[in-house]
């Protein structure tokens, strides 16, 4: 024999019966069958709202029965010939009027009791069952209907009522062993007590109702119906990504039932596992999907995690107070006092040094365990032995759970890894000894981003999923997104990296889509954005709390770079293109740094020193490894390499620059670069990189630029230097005379740095720049007698931008 229950969803309207019936038609062929059926999808609900409403004095009650009965008769008429319709709309009439009289009666009393709720609930499953019996009838299908309050015996424990196994067992075989019938149709959820009073068997109870039939007759199978293909990896309204679960045990099923996984309730599964009758979760709607097999030993394919489930709406409360340390019964007392109020305790967790218990509670009972503890506790209170009770609300529980975890070291490092990278604060966490699942109590603002990011850890080993927030837009902007968009293939499948540009600003205007920003079309998209607000832009990224954040400034604002704490705060990684924050007061700097570490994300500026070229992560590298920095010798300016090997004296030094400016390789205002200050925090990022503390003031500026140069607009920039084209000239026949080239160098020794216009000879490691390139040695204890040398272009958006790509792959490993 196979026990088959169908659910709400199931049986919601004729078009999903008449699915059920053609399901049943085949399953019949193979073994005897009972069938379970829920209520239409949604009447139960609507039948307790009225209750409720009644209760209240409300008369909209009436409303929602008026629903309930034009939804029973329509399924009536569209599944049920004409001719042999009216038995059965008569019977929806009689039982729709037997409640409204019981509403009426609760309206009259404004009481709505346990018993009455029951009484109320039972016509869903019964006016159900009794329509799709017929259905089949009419289908041709001979089948017996059965009301399941003749077989099921239960205590008068209103709303949720505990079953008699015994009795009810009892009457089950015996009624199934003396009829020859091969298909019989019963209402789920409902039960009766020795009186034959009507019961109800809690939530899920329609699984339940199958899973006691399926016990009792010793069934080859339990099939539960829905509207998913079985059960999945994790809730996929959170998760696109979740996928079905082909196997799992019966223990690991309860497990994830337990903790917010609404496919199945966790008493389904008591009744037949001490049968070991497998339980099949399958997909009405999409019936040749094989589903979830639930079973006692489950065939998994070796997944350390079988699923990651969550439960909403919960409460810690915390007992503590020296007075508790080494004193016996406190734990007693707490949960007495719990028991005594029936406030289920969902998550425990003690401190080993006996002086804090706390435990998880559904949020809507956090007031009435209040109430209950402290009274429990009321002269330890008063002795300030222990503390009125903690509440801390607004949290959800996380857990893992799989019975393979007891055979791997290092999931709990892996599961609180992963959560803290991504700045998922743990407030608590529990584990059993059988080691099957892992539990942590965190905000519920993250729980859809710790569902993910956990999932990814554990499930997703195809890719990680990144998501930039990208603000400036401009050359070197525009070359990052061209790139991204070109990379976007290869990054998935040669790194595993899945990059979504989720957020993108300038200076006018501001667009966000998690879904990711089409970057075949995003200057359009971004012109239709809202009006750009930094800090708009900056909540927004904070608020949605997607994982794996990285924030990527591609400005030369000094607001944008007052905001990295606030991101670093939240654990969102930033890639600062922008030199602002590394050559701030080493104070800013340093806070920058360590709020990285702190908050176990990344702060990286590659492209402040050298553009594309891997300038500081080959400092970090020798730092890292032990090695230690003496000296810097360092042509650090693209634009004033480009400009001195291409000033000749043919032309006017101010038209060089121009050109520099025109084909990118200036900063905005090119005074930063000629008259030195680029290359001043160009070097003080490498000597605090390298472990000096040194600010701007304690740089030697030796500068080139005449002082009248330096003042008023860059146009009175340019219109000075051409006045002053004499003095660069005499620099360039002065360098010339002597066989050398002029090159503007920083050097960093003793834990000193200055900046200059040198002449470099034809022996000299700087002599041989050309364009825009920029070189940097490095003279450690490994590299005394030759440097490290990084040489390379120095200077463009393009080079630019990739260095900045570079960075976002570091922090997307991070």
């Amino acid at each position: 024999m196979q026990v088959l229950k169908f659910g709400g969803t199931s049986v919601a309207n004729a078009a999903n019966i008449n699915k059920v019936i053609a399901i049943v038609k085949e399953k019949i062929k193979k073994d005897k069958t009972i069938v379970v059926v829920s209520a239409l999808g949604g009447v139960t609900d609507m039948l307790l709202q009225a209750a409720s409403a009644a209760a209240e004095g409300t008369e909209s009650y009436k409303e929602q029965l008026v629903i309930v009965e034009q939804r029973h008769l329509e399924a009536v008429k569209q599944l049920i010939p004409v001719a042999t319709q009216s038995a059965l709309l008569s019977l929806v009439k009689k039982s729709c009027n037997e409640i409204e009289d019981i509403c009426n009666g609760i309206f009259l009393l404004r009481e709505l009791t346990p018993r009455s709720k029951d009484r109320l609930a039972s016509y869903g499953e019964w006016l159900s069952s009794q329509i799709i019996a017929a259905a089949f009838q009419a289908a041709g299908i001979e089948a017996v209907w059965k009301d399941s309050r003749e077989l099921i015996v239960t205590d008068s424990g209103f709303t949720a009522a505990e079953v008699n196994v015994e009795e009810t067992n009892k009457r089950v075989l015996q009624y199934f062993e003396n009829t020859g019938d091969q298909l019989f149709l019963l209402p789920g959820f409902i039960a009766a007590d020795k009186n034959g009073v009507t019961t109800t068997l809690g939530r899920g109870g329609s699984d339940y109702t199958a899973a006691i039939l399926a016990a009792a007759v010793n069934a080859s199978v339990t099939e539960i119906w829905t509207d998913v293909s079985g059960m999945m990896t994790a809730d996929p309204r959170l998760t696109s990504n979740a996928r079905i679960i082909p196997n799992i045990s019966y223990q690991e099923a309860m497990e994830l039932s337990h903790f917010g996984a609404k496919v199945i309730y966790p008493p389904t599964i008591q009744p037949v596992m001490g049968k070991k009758i497998p339980v099949v979760i399958k997909n009405t709607f999409a019936p040749e999907d094989p589903g979830t097999v639930i079973e006692a030993v489950s065939e998994g394919k070796g997944d350390i995690v079988r699923g990651i489930s969550s439960i909403n709406n919960i409460t810690l409360i915390s007992l503590e107070g020296s007075g508790m340390i080494g004193i016996p019964g406190f734990s007693k007392r707490l949960f007495e006092a719990l028991s005594n109020e029936k406030i289920n305790v969902i998550l425990i967790t003690q401190s080993s040094s006996e002086h804090s218990i706390c435990v998880g509670i559904d949020t809507l009972l956090a007031e009435k365990a209040r109430q209950a503890v402290d009274a429990a506790f009321a002269n330890e209170i008063a002795l300030q032995k222990v503390e009125p009770l903690k509440t801390e609300t607004g949290l959800s529980i996380v857990a893992l759970v799989g019975e393979n975890m007891k055979n791997h070291t290092g999931v709990s490092g892996r599961m609180f890894g992963a959560l803290g990278r991504n700045g998922v604060n743990v407030r608590a966490i529990a584990q059993g000894s059988s080691e099957k699942n892992i539990s942590t109590v965190i905000a519920t603002a993250d729980v859809k981003k710790a569902i993910n990011v956990l999932h990814e850890e554990f499930f997703e080993t195809t890719y990680k999923q990144v998501n930039l927030f990208i603000t400036g837009t401009g050359n070197v902007g525009a070359k990052l997104l061209g790139q991204l968009q070109q990379q976007l293939d290869f990054l998935q499948e040669q790194l595993h990296l899945q990059i979504k540009v989720a957020g993108l600003s300038n200076s006018r205007k501001m667009l966000v889509n998690e879904e990711g920003i089409d970057l075949a079309n995003w200057k359009a998209l971004l012109d239709n954005g809202e009006k750009a607000n930094l800090q708009t832009f900056i909540d927004e990224i904070i608020s949605r709390n997607l994982r794996n954040s990285i924030f990527v400034d591609i400005t030369a604002n000094d607001a944008v770079a007052a905001v990295y704490d606030q991101l670093l705060k939240k654990s969102i990684a930033v890639v600062a293109c922008n030199k602002v924050a590394a050559s701030s007061p080493y104070q800013q700097y340093r806070q920058l740094k360590d709020l990285a570490r702190e908050y176990n994300s990344r702060f990286l500026f590659e492209t402040n020193v050298g553009a594309g070229l891997p300038v500081i992560a080959t400092l970090n590298d020798l730092v890292h490894s032990g090695d230690r920095v003496h000296q810097i010798q360092a042509v650090l300016s693209g634009t004033l390499n480009f400009v001195f090997n291409n000033y000749d004296g043919s032309r006017p030094f101010a038209e060089v620059v121009r050109q520099a400016q025109e084909e990118g390789y200036t900063e905005p205002d090119p005074r930063l670069d000629l008259g030195g200050t680029d290359v001043m925090r160009k070097i003080m990022i490498l000597a605090r990189e390298a472990g000096v503390k040194i600010e701007m003031d304690d740089i030697t500026n030796h500068s080139f630029m005449p002082p009248a140069c330096m003042q008023g607009t860059v146009e009175d920039f340019y219109r000075e230097m051409g006045k002053e084209e004499a003095h660069f000239k005499s620099l360039l026949d002065e360098a010339v005379k002597a066989g050398c080239k002029l090159k503007f160098v920083a050097s960093f020794e003793g834990g000193k740095a200055s900046v200059g216009l040198q002449h470099i000879d034809p022996k000299h490691d700087l002599y041989h720049l050309y364009g825009k390139d920029n070189v940097v040695l490095f003279f450690t204890d490994r590299y005394q007698e030759q440097p490290m040398v990084v040489k390379g272009a120095g200077a463009g958006a393009a080079v630019t931008a990739s260095g900045v790509f570079a960075d976002i792959i570091r922090a997307s490993k991070n």
